[in-house]
C-alpha cells in the first residue's frame, strides 16, 4: 500500500489559513514530497531543493507538529532566501509510515535523525544546521550531540524532561507530572509498552496555539497535536540521557527564538538548559506576539529574520 501524502491531507491546509498571506506555498517555493526507509519505517520527507545553497536545513517537530506544519514556519522565507531545507516525519507523526509490529520511542526519533544526517552528509557535504520547533528543540540538541557533525542548532525551546520543573510546567497537569510520568516509567515493560494515550492527555497541549480556532484544528489532526503516544515513548521522552550535558557541549553555535507570548514553555525552561552551555555562542532572539507554534506576526517575520541571520554566519 502506498504511504499516505500530504497532496491528500487537508488538515494542514486548514492550519495554513490562520498563517500570514507570505507563508503560502507557492509552486516556486514549496516541497517536494521523498520518502526514506530507515529501520523498517517510511519516513516522510518534506525536501525544499536548491542545488546553489551553501547551507542546508533540517527542520524537526515537536509533539504537537509535523513535519509539514514545519515547512510552513519557515520552509517559504528560507528557501526563498537561498538556502535548502528538508523537513522530517518521525514516527507516529505526518505521513510517515511506522514499521509494522513496532513500538517507537523517543530514543528512535534521536536515532533517526542521526541516520537521516549521516545519510545526507554521504551524498552531499554541504553543511547541515538542525532546526526544531517545540520538542523539536531539544531533539535537535540531542541529535548535534549524538551526531558531532552538523553546524548549528535552532531551537523555539530546549526542555531537559528529566528536570522535574519542566514536567510540572509543561505537563498537562501536576498529576500528569508527577504521578503520570513514573507510571508510564513502570509500564515500560514488555507486556504494557504499547498502551496509549492522546499526547493531549499527557502533556499541555492546550497551549500549542494562542488561536482557540486554529487549536481546534490542531488537536483534531492525529498527524500533529492529536496524535497518541505509548507508555515507552513517554517513558523514554522523559528520561532521555544526551552524549554531551549541557556543560560539556562544544559541537556548534545554538540559537533560541523564544516566543514571547509561548503560555506552554517560557524562556526560563530553556534557561535551565542553555545557560548551562559555555563552550559554544548561545543566542536568544525574542518573538513578539507569537505563541508556542507561532502563527503571529512580527513573531514570525522575526523568527525569519534571525534564522537568516543564523544561517548566513555558518562557515562553509
Amino acid at each position: 500500500m502506498a504511504p499516505s501524502t500530504y497532496k491528500t491531507q487537508t488538515a494542514w491546509k486548514d492550519f495554513q489559513r490562520y498563517l500570514p498571506q507570505r507563508l503560502t506555498l507557492t509552486e516556486e517555493h514549496s516541497p517536494q514530497e521523498e520518502w526514506w526507509e530507515n529501520r523498517g519505517h517510511k519516513i516522510h520527507l518534506d525536501r525544499w531543493r536548491n542545488p546553489t545553497a551553501k547551507v542546508r536545513v533540517i527542520l524537526h517537530h515537536g509533539v504537537g507538529s509535523n513535519g509539514r506544519q514545519m515547512s510552513l514556519f519557515v520552509g517559504v522565507p528560507l528557501h526563498a532566501a537561498g538556502f535548502e531545507l528538508v523537513a522530517i516525519d518521525m514516527p507516529g507523526y505526518g505521513c510517515t509510515k511506522t514499521a509494522r509490529g513496532t513500538t517507537w520511542s523517543y530514543d528512535d526519533w534521536v536515532h533517526i535523525a542521526n541516520d537521516f544526517i549521516n545519510s545526507e552528509l554521504e551524498q552531499d557535504p554541504r553543511p547541515i544546521v538542525l532546526l526544531g520547533c517545540s520538542a523539536g528543540g531539544m531533539l535537535a540538541y540531542h541529535v548535534a550531540a549524538l551526531n558531532k557533525k552538523v553546524k548549528g542548532i535552532i531551537g523555539m525551546t530546549f526542555l531537559d524532561q528529566r528536570i522535574q520543573q519542566v514536567r510540572d510546567e509543561t505537563a498537562r497537569n501536576f498529576v500528569m507530572s508527577r504521578i503520570g510520568i513514573p507510571l508510564a516509567q513502570m509500564c515500560d515493560i514488555p507486556l504494557l509498552k504499547s498502551l496509549s494515550i492522546p499526547m493531549w492527555q499527557a502533556s499541555k497541549m492546550s497551549a500549542l496555539v494562542n488561536n482557540p480556532d486554529a487549536l481546534k484544528v490542531c488537536l483534531a489532526d492525529r498527524s500533529s497535536a492529536g496524535a497518541w503516544a505509548s507508555m515507552h515513548f513517554l517513558s523514554t521522552y522523559a528520561s532521555f540521557k544526551p552524549t554531551l550535558e549541557p556543560e560539556d557541549f562544544d559541537i556548534c553555535p545554538i540559537l533560541l527564538t523564544q516566543p514571547a507570548e509561548d503560555r506552554w514553555t517560557p524562556l526560563h525552561l530553556s534557561e535551565l538548559v542553555l545557560s548551562r552551555v559555555k563552550k559554544v555562542p548561545v543566542r536568544t532572539v525574542k518573538l513578539e506576539n507569537a505563541g508556542h507554534l507561532p502563527l503571529e506576526d512580527p513573531g514570525l517575520q522575526q523568527m525569519a529574520d534571525a534564522v537568516i541571520k543564523f544561517l548566513q554566519e555558518v562557515p562553509v
